[in-house]
This record gives structure tokens, C-alpha cells and sequence, in this order.
């Protein structure tokens, strides 16, 4: 990965003769502060706050607070009565409230794995309160290995039994394993579904004044606002958050007070339909074909899953006070104006959303209108870009460029490659499902899954982390899961009318991840089945044959960090090459499952035993800033001449990088699947990015070393 941003200036690093780490100093770690300042520190995080709630407008909330454009023309209404609205609007009331309020902004939010949000962060945060690990390709520290730095998961309670029984099953590991990338790959056909739907649910404002123009060309302009919207992805999070906030700001004001002057120039007791009463007298009058009608009504709840996926970009506070504070009020006014215009014309419920303004100001609401569903992509399209990184970090996704965007917040990032393919999807979506029916469809099958492996994966955080009483996660269980479960079993029946999109989206992405994941696996089990231990390493190092020149090697291997052996590319090298460097540093880069690994944690630096080898482990959580750039190569130097007592100022001059380059050969006593499989991964493995560039080494000092893997 590509990293840009990040602290300027050098980095003070302090050496410990008795401990092979180092530790950075720096000024955000500062705890020395004089007793007056407190105060001021105090005032000065309340207005950051406050800032990053006003930013959050532009970033979290888009997708739900535009909402009132689609909900009420997805639902498919066939002589609605007063009756029937009012049910429909305590159905969204509850919805709102209990997803939104309780669920996600009272519940999710405190379930961040350090800082982060989504469904990969809970998954993580459960994996490394059970002890379990990750079911990843990438190094995960054994207790064994001499290399281990395993502070940062110490001090967990035992597991609750549920937690036991996860630890012991392959099974279950495999199911909650699978869970989570589904999440993530729904979340990801969210980030294709809601521009698209945003979009041209706005654009479509244009037909009422000018019903001349034809779908096609609605389409055609949608299609090219979103194009600009992806182009301006490349300057970050924080620069589009703080552009696109006075536009939602102007959204989330306008449309509650429009939806007030509905509520009482239309329909003032609107608010007695927040009795729970009448969502029963809809069902009862309704049966079916009101359940049918939730398939509707679940679009009302889009885009609550970026209140929590994109927690990285912001903070708990900030969120919770933009929500609580603006966009929940504003939702519940603006559908209870939409509703009460409804209930006087009850036919208009096609353009449930334009009809309601009045004349006089629908120009002004159809900009922005058309605005706000531009910033309505942004959120997820944010969510996308955080749950590849995360992806990719962890070894699930090919590697790909992810661009840091802030130097003081890691997680709001950049991937190109991400955001044009995000761009030509959306795109195509709209092209071909022109028809808001048919997106919608796609949309809600999205929606009511993520929250559905959230609410299933927030079970268990509650039983096996929290320790929750057993009455309140039962409780939880019975209100969210049979409300979903509801929702998801409406959903369903518009499989074939474009709720098979995101099912298809999600299948391209899972098996990508498969195949990677698979050829990663394989891999591993290859070096580890051949890998060098320190006795051969010791015999090859002491050959006369083998020439040591001056200078320093960062040999970089995947299972040193395992136990007690190394990469065979190690072995080929030294027997083609017949020449090593004085001074060789087996290099590991341990990818932890917690989102950021503090400064005095990051390195470990400890002799191998032959004579100027040594091991190093370089340790990054999922939400970090991985790069070698910089002080590295002079940090890792400090602890060697800790080691060898001696300077080795020489050696810095003279650095190179070394990475096996290895591909399989597949021999025909291979399966079809494997044959297939392994295909695939080398296809993609081809096309990716390589691994020393995307850390930063310089062009001049890599080497990347060839071998064939028997497959």
C-alpha cells in the first residue's frame, strides 16, 4: 500500500539496553502537562468534537438523511388509505427509533474495536477476546516464537462458554469467519447501490416542472454527477467532509421545517400515529400485502450501518450528538410531513418526495435535493474505502494502493482502484437498472443483511466480551432479531425484481477473497512445510564459499515469527547467489487484529544466533499506517549496535530489500479445484500490486527474488 500523510518532522527514538524494542517519543503522547492547561485542553476537545459532529454531517449520515427522496415510490401502494399511512408512519417511527437510536447509536457505537467500527471490527474484537486469531493467511505470533511481543492481548477475562465452544470449534470459527466477509462484502454492494439510488432519485425531481424528459436522459444525467463525485474522492475524507457539511446541514433544517408546514397546514395529529396501535391495525386490515409492503418501508433505515463503519473517519461523541441532536429529529418531522400530505393526496405517493414541497420553494429544494444525494454517496463510499484497507491489511483482498489522506487521522484513507471501480459500478447500475423499483429492491436486501450480521455479531459481543446479564441479550435478541428477520423475509420476495444485485455483487467479492485467500493459505503451508531451520541456516551461513559483503539486508519472511525456521526463498538465494550481506535482518511483518499497535510496541529486534543475523518483527494493527519509509532502516540500526556494540554507520549507506517473488507450479497430480483455484491466484497475484513497493521501499534498494512453489 501507498501511504502519504503522517507526523512530520524526526522522530526522537529512546534504546533500552535490556529490551529489544523501541520506543518513540512523541509529542501527541505527551502527558506532562502544566495543571492550568487541563481546562483548556478540556474546552479544546468539546469544540474538536463539535467540529468533527458538524463534519460527520457531510460523511456519516448522507445515505440516511436523504432517505425521504425513495422511500415512499419504492413502496408499491395500491389505493392507500388514511389508515394505512398512519401505520405506515408508525412502522418508521419504531424502525428509526429502535435501529437507529438504540441499536446503532447507543449500542454499536460502544462496541469499536479502538476507535474502529464495522462489521470486520467486530469480528476482529471478538476473535481476540476468544483467543482464537483470525482465520488469515497473514503471521499471527505463536506463544512459542522467540520473536513474540504478546502484551497486547494480555489482561482479557476467561471466556464466556459460548466463548469456550468458539475457541474448540472449527466450525463455529468458520461460520463467524464467514460471516464477517459477508458483511463486508454487503457493505461494499451498499457502496455501489446507494449513489446510485441517491442519485437518481434527486435527478428525477426534473420530470415534474418538465415532464419531457425521458428516463434516459435522467439517467444519463445522474450517471455524470456521479462521475464528478468519485473524481474528487482523491482529497480525502477530511477536505469533502468539510465541502459537503453546509449542504447536508442545509438538507437536515430544510426538511423537517417543510415537514412541519405539511403537519399542520395537512394532517397536525399526525404524531398520534407513533401508538404502536396502529402498526397492528395495519397488519390486521392489511396481512400480506402489508407484510410486502415492508420491503418499502425498510429503505426509511438506510445508511445507519455507515453510522458505524465509518467510526474510523470520526468518534463515538461526534457522531452520537449529530444524530441524536439533528439527523433523527429531522427524519421523524420530515416523515411526518410526508405522511401528512400523503394522507390528503393519497395518490401522489409515486413522488412521494417532490409533491410534498411547496411550489414556491421547489426549485430551491431541487438543488438541494440533488446535493444532498451527492453527499448521500459519500458515506458509504467512505465505508468502502475503510473495509478494503482493513481487507487488504489483513490479507483477505489483493493488494491494492490505499492512500492516507490525514496525518492526524489513520483512518480515513484512499484507494484508486477501489474508487473507480466503486465509479464504473454505480454507473452501470444506473444504466441498465434505470428504474428506482428495481434498485430499491436491490437496496433493501442490502441493507437489512448488514444490519443483520450486525445485530448477530453484537450477541455475541455482548455474551462473550461485555458479560451482558442474560436478560437484557435475550431481550436484544427478541426485539432486533425478529424485527430483522421480519424485514429480511419481505425483502426476499424481490429477489427477481433486482434483489439478486447486491447477492451477485457480494458473490464476485467473496470469491475473490476466497481465491486469495486460498493461494495465501497454500503458500504458507508450502514454506512451512520447507522452511530453513536456524541449524541448516547456520551450516549455509558458515560455507567458505559464501562471500559476506558490506552492508545491510532486510530479508523479509512470513513464518519466522512461527517458531524456529525461515523462508526457503532464504535457502535459494544464498545457494545462487553465493554472496549475503554482514549484517542480515530477517524481516516479519505481523498484521495484528486491533486496529492501531502503539510506537513502543511496533519493533522487536533479537540475534538469531550465526553471526551478524538477526530477526526483526515489525507488528501494524488493520487501522495503521503500514510504510517502512522513513526512520525504520535508523531504528532498526540503534538496536543492532545495541547488540554488537559497535557503530555501523557504513552499513546505512549500503541497504537493500529483499523479497521472494514466488509463484506456483501446478503439476497435473493437482485436483481440477486446486488447478482452478490456484489459477485464479496467480491471475490476481499477477495483477496486484507487489509487496516492497507498497511499503514504501525505495526503487533503487529492493531485490526480488524468484522461485517456484510446488503446488
Amino acid at each position: 500500500m501507498d501511504h502519504t500523510g503522517g507526523s512530520n518532522g524526526e522522530v526522537p527514538v529512546a534504546v533500552d539496553d535490556n529490551a529489544a524494542t523501541i520506543t518513540v517519543a512523541n509529542s501527541r503522547f505527551n502527558i506532562a502537562q502544566c495543571s492550568s492547561s487541563s481546562c483548556n485542553q478540556q474546552g479544546t476537545n468539546k469544540w474538536a468534537t463539535l467540529l468533527l459532529a458538524y463534519k460527520s454531517l457531510g460523511v456519516v449520515f448522507g445515505g440516511l438523511v436523504t432517505s425521504p427522496l425513495y422511500v415512499y415510490p419504492s413502496m408499491a401502494l395500491k389505493s392507500p388509505t388514511k389508515d394505512d399511512y398512519l401505520g405506515i408512519y408508525s412502522i418508521m417511527f419504531w424502525t428509526l427509533t429502535l435501529i437507529g437510536v438504540v441499536k446503532y447509536a447507543c449500542i454499536a457505537l460502544k462496541a469499536d474495536d479502538q476507535g474502529e467500527g464495522g462489521t470486520f471490527a467486530l469480528y476482529s474484537l471478538l476473535c481476540r477476546h476468544m483467543n482464537i486469531g483470525s482465520i488469515t493467511s497473514t503471521t499471527i505470533v505463536n506463544s512459542q516464537s522467540s520473536l513474540s511481543y504478546n502484551n497486547l492481548h494480555q489482561g482479557f477475562e476467561k471466556p464466556s462458554r459460548l466463548g469456550m465452544f468458539i475457541e474448540r470449534s472449527l466450525i463455529a470459527r468458520r461460520v463467524l469467519f464467514f460471516i464477517a466477509i459477508l458483511g463486508m462484502c454487503m457493505l461494499i454492494g451498499d457502496g455501489i447501490l446507494t449513489p446510485a439510488i441517491s442519485v437518481l432519485s434527486a435527478m428525477d425531481g426534473i420530470r415534474g416542472p418538465f415532464p419531457e424528459f425521458s428516463n434516459s436522459l435522467v439517467e444519463a444525467l445522474s450517471a455524470l454527477v456521479l462521475v464528478v463525485l468519485f473524481l474528487v474522492q482523491k482529497f480525502g475524507t477530511g477536505r469533502v467532509s468539510f465541502l459537503f457539511s453546509p449542504i447536508m446541514g442545509a438538507w437536515t433544517l430544510t426538511t423537517p421545517l417543510i415537514g412541519i408546514y405539511n403537519i399542520i397546514y395537512h394532517y397536525p395529529s399526525i404524531f398520534k400515529a407513533i401508538s404502536p396501535h396502529y402498526i397492528y391495525q395495519f397488519f390486521s386490515r392489511n396481512g400480506h400485502e402489508g407484510w410486502l409492503l415492508l420491503n418499502g418501508m425498510v429503505l426509511c433505515i438506510t445508511g445507519s450501518e455507515a453510522l458505524f463503519a465509518d467510526l474510523g473517519h470520526f468518534n463515538r461523541p461526534s457522531i452520537q450528538i449529530a444524530f441524536l441532536s439533528l439527523i433523527y429529529p429531522s427524519l421523524i418531522l420530515t416523515y411526518a410531513g410526508q405522511t401528512a400530505y400523503l394522507i390528503k393526496n393519497p395518490n401522489d405517493h409515486e413522488d412521494g418526495f417532490y409533491k410534498f414541497i411547496p411550489k414556491k420553494l421547489y426549485w430551491p429544494m431541487f438543488v438541494i435535493a440533488s446535493l444532498a444525494a451527492i453527499v448521500a454517496s459519500q458515506s458509504l463510499i467512505s465505508a468502502t474505502f475503510s473495509v478494503i484497507k482493513q481487507s487488504v491489511v489483513l490479507d483477505y483482498f489483493p493488494r491494492i494502493k490505499i492512500v492516507h489522506t490525514s496525518s492526524s487521522n489513520e483512518g480515513q484513507v484512499y484507494s484508486p482502484e477501489t474508487n473507480y471501480t466503486l465509479m464504473v459500478l454505480c454507473v452501470a447500475v444506473i444504466l441498465i437498472f434505470g428504474e428506482g423499483k428495481e434498485i430499491g429492491n436491490a437496496f433493501g436486501v442490502v441493507i437489512i443483511l448488514v444490519m443483520l450480521i450486525t445485530t448477530l455479531l453484537l450477541i455475541l459481543v455482548m455474551i462473550v466480551i461485555w458479560k451482558t446479564p442474560p436478560l437484557l441479550v435475550t431481550l436484544f435478541t427478541l426485539i432486533f432479531l425478529t424485527l430483522e428477520t421480519i424485514y429480511t423475509t419481505s425483502v426476499f420476495t424481490k429477489i427477481k425484481q433486482g434483489g439478486w444485485i447486491p447477492f451477485a455483487i457480494s458473490l464476485i467479492l467473496a470469491f475473490i477473497m476466497f481465491g486469495w485467500f486460498y493461494g495465501r493459505q497454500r503458500k504458507l503451508q508450502y514454506e512451512l512445510t520447507h522452511k530453513l531451520d536456524i541449524n541448516y541456516l547456520k551450516t549455509l551461513i558458515s560455507d567458505p564459499s559464501l562471500q559476506r559483503v558490506p552492508g545491510l539486508c532486510f530479508f523479509y519472511t512470513n513464518i519466522q515469527d512461527r517458531g524456529e525456521g525461515f523462508t526457503p526463498v532464504l535457502g535459494h538465494y544464498l545457494k545462487n547467489m553465493k554472496s549475503i550481506h554482514q549484517v542480515i535482518v530477517l524481516t516479519t511483518l505481523r498484521y495484528l487484529l486491533v486496529p492501531k499497535v502503539g510506537p513502543d510496541k511496533r519493533y522487536v529486534v533479537k540475534p538469531l544466533g550465526p553471526k551478524g543475523v538477526y530477526g526483526c518483527l515489525i507488528q501494524y494493527g488493520y487501522a495503521d499506517s503500514v510504510s517502512l519509509q522513513g526512520d525504520f532502516v535508523s531504528q532498526v540500526v540503534c538496536l543492532i549496535e545495541n547488540f554488537e556494540g559497535r557503530e555501523m554507520g557504513d552499513f546505512r549507506e549500503a541497504v537493500v530489500h529483499v523479497r521472494g517473488k514466488t509463484r506456483f507450479y501446478v503439476s497435473k497430480k493437482c485436483t481440477r479445484f486446486d488447478r482452478f483455484m490456484l489459477g485464479f491466484y496467480e491471475f490476481m497475484h499477477s495483477n496486484c500490486r507487489s509487496g516492497l513497493p507498497t511499503l514504501g521501499v525505495p526503487l533503487q534498494q529492493r531485490i526480488e527474488v524468484g522461485m517456484l512453489y510446488e503446488a
